[in-house]
């Protein structure tokens, strides 16, 4: 009787709350569609925002582990991922960018060279994954660097820690995302046996289903963020000349 109360009670409470999506849009969102193929670099901001991963209970306790962790994974992935879009946005805005429908970094590092060549020497330094805004203080810059140096300074920072983060959490997500896929029938089997009437094996199966989905719909998102996050870097390596 214990365990068939648990399968009856869900990660948000109601039983009204099964027939709800598990990625829901904000309202702001509502005409973007999580099933869109991944956009290219300079189509950047396609890639929407569907609202945190929350999965139903199939009352497998290793099964419900394995999905609590991709959901954390990649709700982890995301919030990296539009950590690292709202800094290059705050980059391109401090430097009057043009080209700020796209992530591109390029002329937000050309503007800060040539807004401060006269003082100082500005350039995009790259090591392993990791890329800063180099300065080289001339002797007319004084013993500060500009306050607007130093945003444009934090903002890269900020850039390259989470498209690092959003690059990693991918790698994570995907084969946990793998594993799931391969499993799909023996998931099955294993949710057929714990359910122990007709109607709870019924809403089992239903709840197993729905995560599958979701877990379709995570892995199409996940990859997005992981190409675009990998296109930063790839343009990051090139400004500063060298290789990822």
């Amino acid at each position: 009787m214990l365990r068939f109360l648990c399968c009856c009670c869900f990660s948000s409470g109601e039983n009204s709350n099964e027939t709800q999506p598990l990625l829901q849009p904000r309202p702001s969102e509502v005409s973007g569609s999580a099933r869109q193929t991944r956009p290219a670099h300079s189509d950047a901001w396609t890639v929407k925002r569907i609202g945190r991963l929350v999965m139903r209970r199939v009352c497998v306790p290793e099964l419900d582990q394995r999905f609590s962790d991709m959901a954390e994974t990649f709700n982890e992935q995301q919030q990296r991922y539009e950590a690292m879009v709202k800094h290059i946005r705050n980059l391109q805005r401090s430097c009057d960018c043009t080209n700020n429908d796209s992530l591109a970094l390029a002329e937000c590092v050309g503007k800060i060279r040539k807004e401060h060549e006269s003082k100082c020497r500005v350039s995009l330094k790259m090591k392993g994954y990791d890329f800063s805004l180099s300065v080289v203080e001339g002797e007319s810059l004084g013993k500060s660097l500009p306050s607007r140096l130093q945003l444009a300074q934090h903002e890269v920072k900020d850039i390259s820690e989470n498209a690092r983060a959003t690059i990693s959490k991918g790698t994570t997500l995907q084969e946990l995302i793998g594993w799931l896929l391969r499993s799909q029938d023996q998931m099955a089997d294993q949710v057929k046996g714990a359910a122990e009437t007709y109607q709870e094996q019924g809403r089992l199966n239903e709840n197993l289903e729905e995560n599958m989905r979701e877990v379709k719909r995570a892995k199409e998102l996940s990859q997005g963020y992981r190409q675009q996050a990998g296109e930063v870097l790839t343009e990051a390596a090139q400004i500063a000349g060298a290789h990822v």
